[in-house]
């Protein structure tokens, strides 16, 4: 299993905006219909307002490598350079 927690760093005032282009692009919705996701959730950071966070499992390094080189992922990419200045990324690898 690898579990992934994902930091987005909007841009001040943009946390809104970006999960709300994320709910738009659906990018939960199909995320969770992927193959070997068990989890893929948002989180808003009490203590930052610009501060978004994402939990994501997958069941295999393979999964996530499929994600990332489907079209929504890519359109994430398109939308992180709009409302980000930056992204934190833990990867944790579990049996």
């Amino acid at each position: 299993m690898l579990t992934l927690n994902v930091t987005y760093h909007c841009k001040p005032g943009q946390r809104e905006a970006f999960y709300q282009a994320l709910c738009d692009l659906g990018a939960r919705a199909i995320s969770i219909t992927e193959k070997g996701n068990h989890k893929y959730d948002y989180f808003f950071d009490a203590q930052d307002p610009d501060a978004l966070f994402l939990l994501e499992k997958w069941e295999t390094a393979e999964d996530l490598a499929a994600h990332s080189s489907t079209d929504s992922f890519a359109k994430l990419q398109e939308l992180k350079k709009v409302y980000c200045e930056g992204v934190d990324l833990d990867k944790f690898f579990t049996e």
